[in-house]
């Protein structure tokens, strides 16, 4: 079975005891690749210097909606670096961006502001956007739409991006789906009260179906109360095939190749 793990922080400081070991039990567990998004500046760089220590791991940067407070730069100074960044030959994408009205970190009016710069940013490259949103659905499709409609470089009209861990219903999930995204599953989709998770995986259109471990966080069983890793990838593919009525190995095959036109991974079509 294929798998890849298409958001996973394995910069932060829950991997730094055994960074090496996560990474070989990845490789053991058929993980092909591994994505790191970026949430600031310092951790897009980090994301960069872990595609160049391990083969399977590429990143993306960007600048989270709850990191968007704690930049000492101008946003205009913050997008000039990114796309410096982004030339980078082991960046795929932009991300994680997008709105969080759950966390009182950022005003919601510029946390607009920085995710509008950095959807023209994706635009101006032709990358795809890695999109956070957690409470804000209405506003993060509207911002998306505006985004599309506005008009996309052809490199980028059938591969937009990926709302990562994707929580909301099946009228949302529709209208993304439509503009082109993917949506990504994460260790939620395992747990018992996840049943919108699972009706919007069961209705959507198999190729536009992502899965991520979203690790350290969001452990699925049957490890949930640990530190999540790549490797637990598996038990996403495992959750979403019983939801399918197919095998893991189905779920991970086409969720691998689905990874890889959206990211333009060409080693892995």
């Amino acid at each position: 079975m294929m798998l890849v793990d298409t958001h996973c922080h394995l910069d932060f400081h829950q991997f730094d005891a055994d960074r090496e070991a996560v990474v070989e039990r990845a490789l053991e567990a058929g993980v092909l690749r591994i994505l790191i998004p970026g949430i600031d500046l310092e951790t897009s760089r980090a994301a960069i210097r872990l595609s160049e220590q391990y083969d399977c791991v590429v990143a993306a940067v960007g600048i989270h909606p709850n990191n968007v407070a704690e930049s000492k730069l101008p946003l205009n100074a913050v997008i000039a670096e990114l796309s410096q960044l982004a030339a980078h030959e082991q960046v795929f994408a932009i991300g994680e961006i997008g709105l969080d009205y759950y966390w009182d970190k950022t005003p919601p009016v510029t946390q607009h502001r920085w995710f509008d710069a950095q959807l023209s940013l994706a635009n101006d490259l032709a990358l795809p956007v890695i999109i956070h949103n957690r409470e804000a659905t209405d506003d993060t499709v509207a911002q998306l739409l505006r985004w599309v409609e506005g008009g996309l470089p052809q490199a980028l009209s059938q591969r937009p991006g990926v709302l990562h861990s994707y929580s909301g219903d099946w009228d949302a999930a529709q209208t993304v789906i439509d503009l082109g995204f993917c949506l990504g599953f994460t260790g939620p989709v395992t747990y018992k009260n996840a049943n919108m998770m699972r009706e919007v995986a069961e209705k959507m259109p198999f190729d536009r179906m992502l899965i991520e471990t979203d690790a350290p966080f969001l452990t699925p069983k049957p490890h949930r109360g640990d530190r999540n890793e790549p490797a637990y990838v598996r038990y996403v593919a495992e959750r979403l095939a019983e939801v399918k009525g197919l095998s893991p190995k189905q779920i991970g095959d086409r969720t691998t190749r689905n990874a890889a036109t959206l990211f333009g991974w060409t080693d892995l079509v």
